[in-house]
């Protein structure tokens, strides 16, 4: 996660009485959404700044420019973005995730403090089917500052969450209407924080961001279940826990941990659709490493090392979002400065052969995502404040611009709900 006198981000949380406060502040307003019975729906989280009748708030610096979670209705055929309202908050909703019935959608509020507290925020809302509106069920205490990731554990009764400020990890269950609970465990991040310059990082790189302290980036269960993975940017580590998904409580695995190259940063991990691989990108590094992964023992095995960026590449670049794409033939990762998409094909032992590049059409791509089909994915350029919408060419793997944008103060994270085939 970058950071600079910029671009540094902030601001969350006190009580359970503040909590409360700030959930009934975030209001829906509403565009004229296409009309359609099934329609394929897009959420955006965004950095956004504090609204004028919310309770005091410090985020990025400037103040982000998004309202909250801005939803869109998306053309199946050509991918195009129609705008459907926003979900109005002013705490920096820049994580989604969406349960398997398409009918929750949870959000990581990533500020580190509101009032006096310093803790951030998880908020969870009910997803209308017919136009995909949201509403507001609850918001929770994230177990620390700045929330910058959540997934859904498989089972669907636990929400996991990494605190980027805050250094820890939690666990939050799911109650069956779907409102989240308390944090059943909280762990935190320890160990020697990383040096400023990578080791892998390209020539005349100045790319240093999160090694001033510990950063849990990411957090996500493997296919099974039985283990939860984070990774700790400014440890330069990765962390496997066993995961006992009937208390919803974390325990180290045994080894507890991989380690990646000094400096290099770990932000994000994807897992192979075979689940027997297991790929990271790395921030600083600027390079995604293949681990093999061992599902019985939750154990990774580092395989292959390669750059993000075409040969010959010089200079600063921070990586960004990694996918793997559904048919697991080809690994897809964002350069920010460098403002492309790395494209790479996938061998048969799961190594990587560099195929390509995109340019994002805009500043700084945050993330991407695939639509529910895999035909077309959409790239937030954070500071571009806009969402770009590229064809993937499923045999080649290559990205062709539509020339769709659609804009969106400080993009962050996009998710899908198809209600033709949610539950």
């Amino acid at each position: 996660m970058t950071r600079s006198v910029k671009f540094c981000r902030s601001s969350l949380l006190t009580s359970v009485a503040l909590v409360a406060a700030i959930s009934l502040l975030g209001r829906p307003t509403q565009a004229q959404p296409k009309a359609d019975d099934q329609p394929l729906m897009a959420y955006v989280g965004t950095f956004s700044a504090p609204l004028k009748d919310m309770l005091p708030t410090q985020v990025d610096l400037p103040p982000g420019n998004g309202r909250g979670i801005h939803l869109f209705q998306v053309n199946r055929d050509t991918g195009a973005m129609t705008p459907a309202g926003v979900y109005e908050m002013g705490t920096s909703p820049s994580c989604l995730a969406v349960n398997t019935a398409g009918t929750r959608l949870y959000s990581s509020n990533e500020t580190d403090h509101v009032g006096s507290s310093k803790e951030g925020t998880v908020s969870a809302f009910a997803v209308n089917p017919g136009d995909g509106q949201l509403k507001l069920l609850n918001t929770v205490p994230s177990g620390g500052a700045g929330p910058t990731y959540v997934s859904l554990h498989p089972s669907g009764h636990f929400l996991l969450v990494a605190n980027y400020f805050g250094g820890s990890i939690a666990v939050l269950p799911i109650l069956p209407d779907g409102r989240l609970s308390e944090a059943t465990d909280i762990k935190n991040d320890r160990g020697k924080i990383g040096p400023t310059r990578a080791t892998n990082a390209p020539p005349g790189s100045f790319a240093f961001s999160g090694h001033d302290r510990t950063h849990a980036h990411m957090i996500q269960a493997d296919p099974s279940g039985r283990f939860v993975l984070h990774v700790d940017l400014g440890l330069d580590r990765i962390f496997v826990w066993k995961f006992d998904d009937t208390k919803g409580v974390l325990t180290p695995n045994e080894p507890h941990a991989v380690v990646l190259p000094p400096g290099d940063g770990p932000r994000h991990f994807h897992f192979h659709p075979n689940g027997r691989w297991f790929y990271s990108i790395q921030e600083e590094g600027s390079t995604i490493v293949l681990f093999d992964y061992d599902s019985k023992a939750g154990r990774l095995t580092s395989r292959q090392t390669i750059s993000t960026l075409p040969p010959g590449f010089a200079g600063s670049n921070f990586c960004s979002e990694i996918l793997v794409s559904a048919d697991g033939k080809f690994v897809y990762a964002g350069n920010r400065l460098h403002d492309s998409i790395g494209i790479f094909s996938v061998g048969s032992n799961g190594d990587l052969t560099f195929v390509s590049e995109e340019w994002t059409r805009g500043n700084y791509p945050r993330s991407f995502s695939f639509d529910p089909t895999g035909r077309f994915l959409y790239c937030g350029n954070q500071r571009a404040d806009s969402v770009a919408v590229f064809a993937v060419n499923r045999k080649a793997g290559g990205l062709n611009f539509t020339g769709h944008y659609a804009p969106v103060g400080n993009p962050s994270h996009i998710v899908f709900i198809d209600h033709a085939t949610a539950d």
